[in-house]
């Protein structure tokens, strides 16, 4: 027959045996629960970690739309641009001439063959080009931050585009003040800085010009608003423009 102390000792030894048992289970259980908790919350850590992706790189700014065209390797602009208050609607004449800005319209029509690969463009005989032989990579609609190249651009045109360009050495506030101009409405419309003209801005359509020696704040914005709203979706081409 056992001793009291061989007893205790046995009630001890099932005791640690019982702990050791349930120190088991409960890490166990523990362990499915973490493994619960991580299945759960892994969609959310995805979603968080692509959010903050798209964060770091996003590129909505320029809105480029690759169904109407190429970027033709010209990188897209992702400033956000000035919000300014939309002017009552006037013609492009009478708003050009209170800018103090040259409207040409109708100018004759240069050509529209599409070059050959390699081959270089024509001379045009304005400077922004209004038409003429030009690229078979139309621009694709959006904002670039850099010149878009003539005969591309001169295909957006040829499509009803309308090309916002500007002075790179204008100030980044003015530059701004521009793009927001293309962000209220960037379908059918291409910008970009164009430092190869002798105006601080124009804009271009098929067959008609706009250029303005220097940027006249909100009289400018007007007069863009105003060409945009004429000579957007008039190119000789129909190619759809969306609603924005």
């Amino acid at each position: 027959m056992p001793s009291r102390k061989e007893e205790r000792e046995q009630l001890r030894q099932r005791r640690l045996e019982a702990e050791a048992e349930s120190a088991k289970v409960e890490k166990r259980r523990m362990r499915i629960a973490y493994g619960i908790a991580f299945i759960v919350a892994l969609p959310i850590l995805i979603g968080f970690g692509v959010l903050i992706t798209s964060a770091g790189n996003d590129s909505s700014g320029a809105q480029i739309d690759p169904a109407t065209g190429s970027t033709n390797g010209v990188d897209g602009d992702d400033r956000s641009g000035t919000s300014t208050s939309s002017s009552r609607l006037v013609s492009s004449k009478q708003a050009a001439d209170k800018a103090d800005c040259d409207l040409q319209t109708e100018l004759p029509d240069e050509g529209s063959v599409h070059l050959s690969e390699g081959a270089p463009p024509p001379n045009y005989s304005t400077n922004p080009p209004t038409s003429g032989n030009h690229s078979p990579s139309a621009q694709a609609d959006g904002a670039y931050e850099e010149k878009v190249p003539d005969e591309n651009a001169l295909h957006a045109l040829e499509h009803g585009r309308v090309a916002l360009q500007y002075d790179p050495d204008l100030s980044d506030s003015d530059q701004l003040a521009l793009k927001g101009i293309f962000d209220e409405s960037p379908s059918g419309m291409v910008f970009f800085p164009n430092p190869d003209m002798q105006y601080e801005v124009a804009a271009s359509a098929w067959t008609n010009l706009l250029t303005c020696e220097s940027y006249e704040g909100e009289k400018t914005l007007t007069a863009l608003r105003a060409f945009r709203d004429q000579y957007r979706g008039k190119g000789p081409e129909a190619v759809p423009i969306k609603s924005s």
